[in-house]
Order: structure tokens, then sequence, then C-alpha cells
């Protein structure tokens, strides 16, 4: 999830435990560690452009690391803040520790993927709930937060957090409403998936991406789940071989080191661009949900020597035209 979410949600359960003249440090100190475990996003090498993959939602998300992560926040943010408020630095810990561990379980629920039992499993958890911003979810929280500091009342905090469960669980029902909707889609063109998968567009559970495999193709079409559904029908791509595609790359070069590496964290979903040859492209995610048209792929070079990285880039094409097939599915009453 976004920075502001994820402190949020750090900060609510504190406030919601801690008593009445602790209420403003306690969420101070679970809004700051709430956010800390990002702080991976700066584990990056100029040489490996994939080091920052590797390693975004992986030690510091990872359930196991929640007692370290929050004691190394608790000695910083315990001198800093809360020992002028007479905290002791067990209540620092405390605070800091409820933060923390809220990080990588809300990160988990939405798409992107979180080793949440790193360095036991390198499995990524992605239970597709909500999208990384979603306004719905954030701006309850943040009022409910206010009251609960203004007033210092932590039954403010607590319906916070009632309110976060409550909207994570309409996710799942939503997801489950649009995969159901996927298969039943797959079936009416004949189709027998291998896996499909759900995943909400962006800041809304409205709108879903659905993406199934079979026959060594991906489809991707979209569903509107509110009172009725709506089927929006998209595109498919072959499904990423690379002895058909990448015949001249020899399995032991960085390069197919690289797309080993980017197909984990892709979840598999990886398909050969179809304008450009030389590219590899993560099927899941694009700006309008029945299309591919990826937002992030890998640049391959049959020049490059043995040792060679590929290139990451990324795709944004924000404007207003591309957005609006997105919107009109959106408002599509």
């Amino acid at each position: 999830m976004d920075p502001l979410t994820q402190g949020l949600l750090g900060a609510s359960v504190p406030q919601s435990m801690y008593k009445k003249q602790h209420i403003v440090v306690a969420g101070v100190l679970g809004l700051l560690a709430g956010m800390a475990p990002d702080l991976d996003v700066l584990i990056r090498s100029s040489r490996d452009p994939l080091l920052f993959l590797q390693f975004h939602r992986q030690f510091t998300h990872s359930l196991l690391f929640i007692p370290v992560g929050s004691f190394i926040c608790a000695l910083v943010l315990h001198w800093l803040i809360a020992k002028k408020h007479h905290f002791s630095f067990k209540q620092s810990w405390g605070a800091c520790a409820l933060g923390y561990g809220t990080h990588g379980l809300l990160d988990s629920c939405t798409s992107y993927g979180t080793q949440l039992f790193w360095p036991i499993s390198n499995e990524r958890f992605a239970w597709n709930a909500i999208s990384v911003v979603d306004p719905a979810f954030t701006l309850p929280i943040l009022i409910l937060l206010i009251f609960a500091t203004l007033k210092k009342n932590p039954l403010f905090a607590r319906f916070a957090i009632l309110w976060g469960l409550i909207y994570l669980t309409l996710g799942v029902v939503q997801r489950d409403r649009a995969e159901t909707n996927g298969l039943l889609l797959a079936n009416s063109r004949q189709h027998v998936p291998i896996r499909i998968e759900a995943k909400p567009t962006f800041a809304n559970i409205l709108v879903w991406k659905i993406i199934y495999e079979t026959d060594g193709r991906y489809y991707v079409d979209a569903v509107r789940m509110g009172t009725s559904v709506k089927m929006y029908s998209g595109e498919s791509i072959a499904k990423l071989d690379m002895n058909r595609d990448f015949p001249w790359l020899d399995p032991n070069y960085q390069q197919a080191k690289d797309i080993e590496r980017f197909s984990q964290f892709s979840n598999g979903f990886l398909a050969q661009d179809p304008v450009d040859k030389f590219k590899v492209i993560d099927v899941r995610y694009s700006m309008i949900p029945n299309e591919i048209r990826a937002l992030w792929s890998i640049n391959l070079s049959p020049s490059n020597d043995k040792n060679t990285h590929v290139k990451y880039t990324t795709h944004r094409n924000n404007t207003p035209e591309s957005r609006q097939p997105f919107w009109d599915m959106l408002t599509d009453f």
C-alpha cells in the first residue's frame, strides 16, 4: 500500500490499545514504524536493475522480522520522541511493534506479493483484495484517527481498524465474484483455465482485471462488479517460451537468470512484448484492465556479454486520453 495508508493503519493499532494520556505519542510511533518497512526501496544497485525487486517486500516485510524491525524503530524513536513524553522503552517498543506488524499483512492484501515468511519461505503472498492506493479505504481511517488524536479517545481508532477489516473483507468478496465471472467467460470460450486471477484496478474495488492461462496463452479481460455484472472482453498473448522467443540466449547468461528472477516477481505471468521482441513484459498490470499494455518490463540485448544484466523499464502513459477507457468502465452504471 501507499506510505500514508501504511502509516495510518500502523497508528490505529497502538492508539486503539494505549491509555488516553499516551494515545498521541503511541499513534506517532505506530505511524512511523508502520511506514518503516518500505525503507527497503533504498536497496538498489546501478549494476543490477532487478536488485530492488528482489528485496522489496522481502525481509523487512516478513512476520518473523517484526521483533527486529520494531526494535530498531524503537531504538531511534524512543530517544527522539517518546522519552521526553515519559514513555518507557518497553512502551515505545510495544507501540512500534504494533505499528510495524501491520505493514506486511496489509501489503499481502494487494496484488504485488509479499514474502511474509522469509527466510523460511520465499513465497510471495498476494491476496488481491485491494489496490495499492484506494481512497475509500484510506480516507475513513484518516478521519477516524484525527478524531482519536484530537479527542484522545481510543474508540475512534478501534472504529478505524473495524472499517479496514470490513473493507478488506468486501474486497475479498469482490475478488471471488470477479474470479467466478472470469471462469464463466472462459467457459463461454470453450477454455479450461490452468490458473485464473482477479486483481483490483487502481483505487477501487468495483472494476477488476481478470487474467487466466490456457493452451499456452494469457487472456486478459475486465469486469465491473456492482449491483450488476458487466464484462469487458480483452486481449490475449502467448505465454513466454524461452526456446521459442529467445533461442539465441544461453541459459547460463545473466540475462537468462534475470528473466527467472523477473518471473518470480511476476508470479510467472510473463510474455514477449508483441512490439519489441527483445522485451519481456509483466502481463498482470496495465492502465486499462482489459488491455495488455505492461506498466513495466525488462529489456534484453543479444550483444550483451555473459555477466551483463537486463535493463528494467517502467511505462507510464498517464494522459487523460489513456485513462478514459478505465474511467468509462468505472462509471458504467
